[in-house]
């Protein structure tokens, strides 16, 4: 039998993401982008790596949520649960507050935490990241996966906002 926090986790995820998109996201627009279209993007580009995210993890595009699987490529992070709920920490070390992350944070702690090693690591590393939670990454598909990660990630390279 699963565990029951992660039956309580899926089911809190699988109501509210889609509810998410609707709610909070109105004003996004989705990009109109399938998975099989992310995979003709060039060798190596963003675009590409996020085709291969879809296919690897059995996943389809949720439309006005892209961002948020550019974030899983870009950072390494996976897609367990306990690994979504350290992408929220990441974010927040990013400079991301919401309702949504907050929430997440809140139960996730609640939870599991056993995994506060893990959240902790992910919060460091997004305090450590270029501020990129803002970033609008469908204008960046064609660009280098390992060049971003350098900039946004690795910190390479400073970007400086006006």
């Amino acid at each position: 039998m699963k565990d029951i926090r992660l039956q309580i986790m899926l089911w809190l995820y699988e109501g509210s993401s889609s509810l998410y998109a609707t709610i909070f996201k109105f004003r996004k627009k989705a990009w109109g982008i399938t998975k099989e279209e992310f995979m003709t993007y060039g060798s190596g580009t963003l675009g590409e790596a996020l085709g291969h995210f879809y296919f690897k993890n059995g996943f389809d595009v949720m439309p006005k949520l892209e961002n948020h699987d550019v974030f899983h490529v870009l950072t390494h992070t996976g897609t367990t649960i306990q690994e979504e709920i350290a992408m929220q920490y990441l974010l927040l070390g990013n400079g991301k507050i919401s309702l949504y992350l907050l929430g997440m944070i809140t139960i996730g702690t609640f939870f599991y935490p056993e995994c506060y090693r893990l959240f902790k690591d992910a919060f460091v590393k997004g305090k450590n990241s270029q501020s990129f939670h803002r970033f609008e990454f469908q204008n960046l598909l064609e660009q280098p996966l390992d060049l971003l990660q350098s900039v946004l990630i690795n910190n390479k390279i400073s970007i400086i906002y006006k």
